[in-house]
């Protein structure tokens, strides 16, 4: 279990190793591959901003290095460098910063080209196309979901590609035929797929989340909110995944039930700090307290309430609320 104390102290090994050897070496790629499996599984036991300024830290004493080791060290550590620009990415999403979000993203595909990581290059294929579909973007977010289908392994990484980044852009076009395709698809690998955690990783949890967020966009309501129970019951309890899809089943429910979609909000609010809750829980709840704003239940008004008062993730100034 990782803990406030424990994160610096994975970038201050890697410092102390860059130390000993400023011009890199095996060990030091092998810390530096410790290291991101460690802020991978660990990404969401902590803040986004605080996990973010850790692998920035980790990543700036990488670039020494690699500017003077040896071609094979520097390969190695690019890598490394590839992933802590994934992770960054994914971070600066998370705090609604799209336009660095992209910046990091796009490097790490440059890394993964430029270093033969294939998995890199589709996971961050799909990254962009979750950017991408976040400014309404469909184009761009078809073909990074595509190329990245292109580059992933088969099994489990296809799921990922599949659900993660082409289904939202289909689900968007109203092309519910391809959609459908895609679910069947993606759930037959799931049913014999090992999951894999963490950041990289994926799971049964997460792809019945986006299969309920794509019925939600095809007004498939019945259905989203099944799905997405599904995802919840999958999911361990207040983990951002669980707050995503209790927000699905909520925004699935705000039609025909507004006190119970309220009411699972403010449970959300209640549980999870405003430093937690992503960029992509907030888009969800303020989407559902747009749905509800004509409503005058007691439930309704309350959460409009809590979401006119809820900080933002980063101040004016830039700083972490």
């Amino acid at each position: 279990m990782t803990t406030a104390s424990g994160l610096p102290a994975i970038r201050e090994s890697v410092q102390w190793a860059v130390l000993d050897s400023p011009g890199g070496s095996p060990a030091v790629v092998a810390l530096a591959e410790a290291a991101v499996e460690h802020y991978a599984l660990n990404y969401s036991k902590h803040p986004p901003a605080v996990l973010l300024d850790e692998v920035r830290g980790t990543r700036n004493l990488l670039s020494t290095a690699v500017a003077v080791a040896d071609r094979e060290t520097a390969q190695g550590l690019r890598r490394q460098v590839g992933w802590l620009s994934a992770l960054l990415g994914n971070l600066a999403y998370h705090l609604d910063d799209r336009a660095g979000a992209r910046t990091h993203l796009t490097l790490a595909g440059a890394l993964g080209e430029s270093t033969q990581e294939p998995a890199l290059t589709a996971w961050t294929s799909g990254a962009l196309a979750m950017v991408a579909a976040a400014r309404q973007d469909w184009n761009h977010a078809r073909g990074h979901a595509e190329y990245g289908l292109q580059q992933a392994p088969g099994g489990l990484r296809r799921a990922q590609l599949l659900g993660w980044a082409l289904l939202p852009t289909l689900a968007a076009l109203k092309r519910a035929s391809e959609a459908d395709d895609v679910v069947s698809e993606s759930d037959e690998i799931m049913q014999s797929a090992a999951e894999l955690p963490g950041r990289f990783g994926y799971d049964r949890a997460e792809h019945r989340l986006h299969v309920a967020e794509a019925l939600l966009t095809l007004e498939r309501y019945d259905r989203a909110a099944d799905v997405a129970r599904e995802s919840i019951a999958a999911a361990p309890a207040h983990t951002p995944g669980w707050v995503a899809a209790t927000l699905v089943l909520a925004l699935a429910e705000a039609r025909d039930a507004p006190d119970q979609a309220a009411g699972r909000a403010l449970g959300v609010l209640d549980l999870i700090p405003p430093s937690r809750l992503r960029a992509t829980a907030r888009v969800r709840l303020a989407r559902l307290g747009r749905l509800l704003g004509s409503s005058t239940l007691t439930p309704a008004t309350e959460l409009a309430e809590r979401l006119r008062t809820l900080p933002a993730p980063i101040r004016v100034d830039g700083t972490a609320a």
